[in-house]
């Protein structure tokens, strides 16, 4: 079964920005993609890629998972809001701490280090535009992670109070989006 969700399954992955916020050590929100902006893997969603996806959730009563590092033996909250703006898919939910990874995930949030948020999803609509980037006009969502290596640099957490970066956090995330793009280097066969 775990074969079948994986299966064709892509994710697309973004930092959180310094509007994402962590209050009580459980509410979490923010933007899980942003539009318009090119990713590591040469990816751009454009406005409304999410809607029909949205729709269809809605209608039939089911909601976006919230799940740990992609793993869907691993659901670590709910969220309460998913939906596009003129920004981007903006989220608000809740870890829930009854959970042993959803206390763990508050507690790493608030530590500053897990600080992405990664959508999984299956294209539905795509198109090459000049410069060879994918532009995904349509995508099915399935799920929106926590995770460790974002691909989306330029966007920030704000969970702590202190809005100064400390260079060696700057540092190691600098060093994270290197290794997570000789990753995606490496699994491609082009």
């Amino acid at each position: 079964m775990l074969g079948a969700y994986m299966s064709g399954l892509e994710h697309k992955f973004c930092q959180f920005d310094s509007e994402i916020s962590v209050a009580d050590g459980i509410r979490i929100e923010g933007y899980a993609s942003l539009f318009g902006r090119v990713d590591q893997g040469g990816d751009v969603v454009e406005r409304g890629a999410y809607a029909a996806s949205l729709a269809r959730l809605k209608a039939a009563g089911r909601g976006v998972k919230l799940l740990w590092q992609h793993d869907p033996t691993q659901p670590i909250g709910i969220w309460d809001e998913v939906q596009e703006d003129e920004r981007g898919l903006y989220v608000k939910g809740r870890l829930l701490t009854d959970v042993a990874r959803g206390r763990e995930a508050a507690s790493l949030i608030e530590a500053g280090a897990i600080d992405g948020l990664s959508i999984g999803y299956r294209t539905v609509r795509s198109a090459k535009n000049d410069s060879g980037q994918r532009m995904l006009t349509e995508v099915e969502l399935w799920e929106v992670s926590l995770v460790t290596f974002p691909m989306l640099p330029e966007a920030r957490i704000g969970a702590k109070s202190d809005d100064r970066e400390d260079p060696s956090e700057a540092l190691m995330r600098e060093l994270a989006a290197v290794v997570e793009d000789a990753r995606l280097r490496l699994a491609s066969p082009d």
